[in-house]
């Protein structure tokens, strides 16, 4: 089996969306899209911005750091470095960032990253007072540690909804084919979307949102939004409609976008390991499954999909289009998404060697991250 993302672990190389309505769709298509490049970075691994600050985006390196870019330029100190704290072993390190809803009052954002032990933790930290380019390391609080039973299938995206509420992507564990059928364990957090309010609450670091679906369901863990998901290793909301697309890294044939409209996602079931995409793999019941809306087989050269973003930023060509791709391949390719199947599914002919990661500014411009170095920003 070939190295790639959420598939086996990875040695030099590491860790490798949502709605957009047909009749929001720029008429013209993507095809005049191009990347322009942003900086040079090791081993960057996402990007994000606080969603009221058009002057800067904060790039994250699997090493442990997070850069600032200010309004282009990089700023020299980093924002954050726990290279320290965590361990890149497999496909493991520091994995991405999301900044509170309220971020410009709270100063809070949470990263998501594999401590020393090779476990998932998703820490809270805060900004320095009257220091916005510089966290504050003291203010670190684990929200959430998750065992991790082995080095890959960490999944590794952190993202709040239009809900106000943080997602958390897990992976089913690691090894391969869910040995241990955690995707479809509710008594497992792996292999799941989880949905929480990260707040600390008394002596809880975290609370359970009231309408989780399974909040009040014996047997099942509340944390829990969706299952059956193999590794999860992008998704994204539509900035616009809140539409979910999570990008989920397949096993041995089928590369795979799952979309759901607002809301729909909570309790569905994405049916890993009983199929792979809309095959069968374990087998079992397959009733009320959710299929996906695009599957991609390996004998297209793919091997780990790159979830990405639908574009809002109403001076690109490719409004409406959700961009994804592939690590291995580094195709990036383009769809209008629905509730059912996708449409206008284009390959823009563009190549992102490891393209590891998709990420979006305060101006919903979207970014390519190449695990290799460089990060392109969308342009055209």
């Amino acid at each position: 089996m070939k190295p790639r993302i959420g598939a086996i672990s990875l040695t030099a190389v590491a860790v490798a969306c949502a709605l957009a309505l047909p009749s929001t769709a720029n008429a013209s298509g993507p095809e005049d899209v191009r990347l322009k490049k942003v900086g040079n970075f090791d081993n960057p691994i996402y990007l994000a911005a606080p969603s009221t600050d058009p002057q800067r985006v904060f790039v994250v390196e699997r090493t442990g750091k997070v850069i600032v870019m200010k309004k282009g330029k990089r700023l020299s100190t980093p924002f954050l470095d726990l290279r320290k704290k965590i361990s890149i072993e497999g496909e493991g390190g520091l994995l991405s960032i999301a900044f509170s809803p309220r971020y410009q009052k709270d100063r809070r954002f949470y990263t998501n990253y594999t401590d020393t032990a090779g476990n998932t933790r998703i820490v809270e930290f805060r900004a320095k007072k009257g220091q916005p380019n510089r966290a504050k390391a003291q203010s670190a609080r684990t929200v959430l540690k998750i065992k991790q039973p082995f080095s890959n299938h960490n999944g590794g995206q952190i993202q709040f909804g239009p809900d106000g509420y943080l997602y958390i992507g897990m992976g089913d564990g690691g090894s391969g084919g869910d040995p241990r059928d955690y995707a479809q364990d509710p008594q497992s957090l792996l292999g799941k979307m989880l949905r929480i309010d990260p707040r600390k609450k008394g002596k809880r670091n975290y609370r359970i949102p009231k309408d989780n679906p399974f909040a009040s369901t014996s047997g099942i863990k509340p944390e829990i939004y969706s299952l059956g998901l193999r590794n999860p290793w992008r998704f994204s909301f539509d900035a616009v409609n809140g539409g979910l697309a999570i990008g989920d890294v397949g096993q041995a044939a089928i590369e795979e976008i799952q979309y759901t409209k607002a809301g729909a996602a909570s309790g569905a079931n994405f049916g890993w390991p009983i199929v792979e995409g809309t095959r069968p793999f374990k087998g079992g019941d397959t009733s009320g499954l959710v299929k996906p809306v695009i599957e991609v087989p390996h004998d297209q050269g793919w091997c780990s999909i790159t979830g990405g973003y639908v574009v809002r930023d109403p001076k690109s060509s490719a409004y409406g289009h959700y961009i994804y791709g592939d690590f291995c391949a580094g195709d990036i390719r383009s769809a209008v998404l629905g509730p059912e199947s996708a449409s206008q599914k284009e390959n823009l002919r563009m190549k992102v060697q490891n393209l590891v990661s998709f990420g979006e500014d305060a101006r919903d411009r979207v970014y390519a991250v190449s695990l290799a170095g460089p990060v392109y920003r969308l342009v055209g």
